[in-house]
């Protein structure tokens, strides 16, 4: 569906969400955390699963949380002030998400990442298929940047950014952001209070970065960085909702198609554009010979690539590099991030998966290459 006539009725049917609340939310604006604004978004997000939606819950909070119980009443500068106040407030976060969340019976998971955790190919792949297992398992994951060992140099920088990197992961169809804003607004409303809110508008639209504002004194975000994020997810064809968490059951009447809020607009179907950026990535070190069988079935029904179909290893590569499929003629099928590193494939290849652990001793996915991760030519 175009942009030009795409309408808010089409997140009914989104089955996979990744939904970001901001620390100002949280914190009751720095008072402790709000626990009556967690209940209330819990029960949203367990209104979701209930209607059979995948959802991963992206929370800042950790640091401002923690300063409350440490009684701080400014954000630190001082890295090691940050990393301790997120290692205080983790604490309480956690024990907060995961009440709310067992008085509907739903189990909750709680996932850190690091910088390195998406831009290296092998943690990509373990973050991943993490993410998704729990997804498959109806679990909720709380996801937060792992504050308490970060480092300046390596930090996401906010958990706007972070969610759009997990939307990217786990191919979401939407981000919701959650923040103490009505959403985008032409101008800054705190100075322009005539300015409008913006209710629809392209992810790549260029006027974005004049209508957002500076961030404030709790989070390291701020409008500018909900845009910024708005652009990453859209690289793998996720919608972005900006919209006040406060507003009351605001993510029951998002899901319901109810116009509230901004909502950015990727113009790209996750799949698809997750096909398009693995046909771009560079060529790997190495290439995977497949049977006639496998050719056939990879070509014809878009299966993932198991180790039974495979002949020959050819060069060297690392698990989550991109390797080339190709047929016993050398020409190339497809290509694809591979599970198994090039020592570990030699060994399993021509084998049925189920005989992985006994080979390896250890079995990381049943699948040389999984579909998702897989672009045919």
């Amino acid at each position: 569906m175009s942009p030009d006539t795409a309408q808010r009725s089409q997140f009914k049917s989104v089955r996979r969400w990744v939904v970001k609340v901001g620390s100002a939310l949280l914190t009751d604006d720095g008072r402790g955390l709000d626990t009556g604004l967690i209940a209330t978004l819990v029960e949203q997000l367990a209104g979701l699963r209930a209607k059979g939606c995948e959802v991963v819950l992206v929370s800042s909070g950790a640091v401002a949380a923690g300063m409350v119980r440490l009684g701080w009443s400014e954000r630190p500068h001082a890295l090691h002030d940050l990393q301790a106040a997120a290692a205080v407030g983790q604490m309480g976060l956690v024990q907060s998400y995961e009440s709310a969340f067992q008085q509907y019976h739903l189990h909750t998971a709680q996932v850190l990442l690091g910088h390195d955790d998406i831009l290296a190919r092998d943690r990509y792949l373990n973050a991943r298929n993490t993410l998704t297992t729990l997804l498959g398992l109806g679990v909720i994951p709380v996801v937060n940047e792992n504050d308490t060992v970060v480092t300046d140099e390596i930090r996401f920088g906010d958990n706007d950014t972070l969610a759009a990197m997990v939307a990217n992961l786990i191919d979401a169809e939407v981000l919701l952001i959650l923040t103490d804003q009505a959403g985008l607004f032409e101008a800054d409303p705190r100075t322009n209070p005539d300015a409008k809110l913006v209710s629809r508008i392209s992810a790549q639209a260029t006027q974005l970065e004049s209508m957002a504002g500076g961030s404030g004194s709790l989070g390291r975000g701020g409008m500018l960085t909900k845009v910024r994020a708005a652009r990453l997810a859209a690289r793998s064809g996720a919608d972005t909702l900006i919209a006040c968490g406060r507003e009351p059951g605001v993510v029951t009447r998002l899901a319901n198609g109810e116009e509230i809020g901004t909502w950015l607009q990727a113009g790209t179907a996750p799949l698809a554009a997750r096909k398009q950026w693995l046909a771009g990535l560079v060529r790997g070190n190495g290439t995977l010979v497949l049977d006639q069988g496998a050719v056939a079935v990879l070509s014809g029904s878009g299966r993932s690539l198991l180790p039974v179909g495979v002949s020959e290893v050819q060069g060297e590569f690392n698990r989550g590099d991109v390797v080339l499929c190709a047929d016993s003629a050398g020409r190339e099928i497809g290509r694809g991030l591979v599970n198994y590193s090039s020592a570990e494939a030699r060994q399993i290849i021509g084998h049925s998966s189920e005989h992985i652990e006994k080979i390896l001793g250890y079995q990381a996915e049943v699948e040389l290459i999984h579909r998702d991760n897989l672009v045919l030519n």
